[in-house]
């Protein structure tokens, strides 16, 4: 089904529901939630997903796992064609407890494009029903992602963590944290860790990919976004890109041709 809401159609007797619906760049989704789990993806542009603990960016040819019941919302980065796949609870065992971005395979991409075209109450015991069952079987090992940035529950750590998102530098320092947070570079240390689960240097750099994303994504020349971010060149900024997520960003992104992974 196209261009509809799940909450029209939520009654439906069928454990998957796919819809597909048009977004223009900018579009923002107002926060809500869902009673079914959602599996959200996208072949052109960028999705960002946002709940009060984390943010997640979703490049093109990968899905978000959205749990039944969590309070998101949506930005969107370029022209998407959104597909969505609404699950009923406990549908698809094994499946992750938070909101975790996925590789989508090329096999999904084609079943999901499929799963679009059927009616609401397709019949579960034909090949429709075969096609929802292969989709429920493959989604339980799309591979995880590492495309999310943690938010602290600290009210005062969350505050600048947001705030640093919003604008990040690479050259950002744990003294410089520990010094405007009055803690001592150990104290600190031990307190983001604990925080985030991450290390602040891991933390800045995640920041400072994923930023990336939506600008480079927008069209956005990578020496611009580099510079921005305070690397010295664009190199410096491709090589971290590169070791942390596989390909380069223009290919990552599906915006030039270099084997970009899932």
């Amino acid at each position: 089904m196209r261009n509809t809401h799940i909450d029209r159609i939520d009654h439906a007797p069928r454990p998957i529901v796919a819809i597909g619906n048009d977004y223009p760049d900018g579009f923002v989704i107002q926060p809500h939630q869902h009673r079914r789990a959602q599996l959200i993806s996208a072949a052109t542009g960028v999705i960002v997903l946002a709940t009060p603990e984390a943010t997640w960016v979703v490049p093109p040819n990968r899905g978000v796992w959205i749990p039944p019941a969590t309070r998101h919302h949506v930005r969107i980065v370029g022209d998407v064609g959104m597909q969505s796949l609404y699950i009923e609870p406990g549908a698809v065992p094994g499946m992750p407890s938070h909101c975790q971005v996925l590789g989508i395979s090329a096999l999904m991409r084609s079943l999901i494009a499929e799963a679009l075209n059927l009616p609401l109450e397709y019949d579960q015991h034909g090949r429709d029903g075969v096609l929802m069952e292969l989709i429920r079987l493959e989604m339980g090992g799309l591979p995880a992602l590492p495309l999310s940035l943690p938010f602290p529950s600290d009210p005062q750590l969350s505050r600048r963590c947001r705030a640093f998102a919003e604008k990040p530098a690479i050259h950002e320092t744990t003294d410089d944290w520990s010094r405007a947070l009055g803690m001592s570079r150990r104290s600190f240390t031990r307190f983001f860790r604990r925080e985030t689960g991450a290390s602040f240097m891991a933390w800045r750099q995640q920041a400072c990919l994923l930023y990336a994303m939506p600008r480079l994504a927008a069209g956005e020349a990578v020496t611009t976004v580099a510079m921005d971010l305070g690397y010295e060149n664009p190199a410096a900024f491709t090589i971290m890109f590169k070791r942390t997520f596989g390909s380069p960003p223009l290919a990552y992104l599906g915006l030039r041709d270099g084997g970009a992974k899932a």
